[in-house]
């Protein structure tokens, strides 16, 4: 194990992606590239337009002066979750994640200092796990997904996907889950809470059924990273225990289910990062920064080096040392 400072959470949209549609769309025919003013943006098959693809999401140039800045030497990178196309037929989507996946490795492939995240189509399980078979061949160094498979109302507990989390359990694979932009609740639609508040309720109910379904001790060998430091699980373990308490045996153990779960350190405040690491362990905290976005914590290494609650050991584990142990990080060795 190095000394390198890894961040483990984090969002790149290749301009090949933009440069190579023309030319590949033949494959995904329903995934359609509105250029306009604001920036270009996906359309998959019938649904609304994404946002507009944010310059600083496909400037590597940028992103890497960043990271001198902050003293962050490797950086993990997944793609932008609005780009995953789970609402497409499951061939098309198959595609699709390998277009983004070669896209991806095909930009980082002179870029020592990233390491690429795959996607794979979550709207079929068994096509899934092929895909992530696939990127694990060639190098990637685990895999982003949405809280949504299929879109909106999609579940990740569904018998359906059991070959991609059975794959990636066979595979000690890495996967990072990241809450998708559409929550479904109006009242978010105010107050930029979408961001604020919407993707934490979204990770949330998303793991709280995995819990709850027992997939995580299914499944022993895969590692699930939870974005934005678990969301509201941390703080909310204790009245999940006690609904499974109340339950009669009909639930998993969420607090077994937790055990097994891995967190990133984007939650700003020194006490909630105390609170993580107290409930978690500092074994199982990762440095993660969801650059390049506003919402992201852009000064990633602040929370984590300032106060007197982690010693130099934990530290030097969250800054980078777990990193190397869970995923597969370029020029690193566990």
């Amino acid at each position: 194990m190095t000394d390198q400072v890894i961040d483990v959470h984090a969002h790149y949209l290749p301009p090949l992606v933009l440069e190579r549609f023309a030319s590949a769309r033949g494959a995904f025919p329903d995934v359609n590239l509105i250029n306009g003013d604001a920036g270009p943006r996906f359309v998959f098959g019938k649904e609304e337009p994404t946002r507009p693809v944010a310059a600083k999401l496909m400037d590597l140039a940028a992103r890497k002066e960043w990271m001198d800045l902050r003293g962050i030497d490797h950086q993990l990178v997944g793609g932008w979750l609005d780009s995953f196309g789970y609402e497409l037929p499951p061939e098309q989507g198959a595609a699709w994640s390998r277009y983004l996946n070669r896209c991806l490795q095909d930009s980082l492939a002179g870029e020592p200092r990233f390491t690429p995240l795959a996607t794979v189509p979550l709207q079929d399980g068994a096509l899934a796990a092929h895909v992530l078979q696939e990127a694990w061949d060639q190098g990637f160094g685990g895999v982003m997904i949405g809280t949504l498979p299929k879109g909106q109302g999609g579940v990740l507990d569904s018998p359906e996907l059991d070959p991609f989390w059975e794959k990636a359990d066979s595979l000690g694979a890495a996967i990072f889950l990241h809450p998708m932009f559409l929550c479904g609740e109006p009242r978010l639609s105010d107050y930029d809470l979408v961001n604020a508040l919407g993707r934490i309720a979204d990770t949330s109910i998303a793991v709280a059924r995995l819990l709850y379904s027992g997939h995580l001790l299914k499944y022993p060998s895969m590692k699930v990273v939870l974005a934005h430091g678990g969301a509201a699980l941390p703080f909310a373990l204790g009245r999940l225990a006690r609904n499974h308490t109340i339950s009669a045996g009909k639930y998993a153990d969420p607090r077994k289910g937790f055990e097994a779960l891995y967190f990133d350190s984007v939650v700003f405040d020194h006490d909630a990062l105390a609170f993580l690491v107290e409930s978690a362990g500092d074994e199982r905290v990762l440095l993660g920064s969801d650059a390049p976005f506003p919402i992201g914590d852009l000064d990633p290494r602040k929370v984590v080096e300032e106060g007197s609650y982690l010693g130099q050991a934990a530290r030097r584990r969250i800054l980078g040392g777990n990193a190397t142990k869970i995923f597969r990080v370029r020029g690193q060795t566990a």
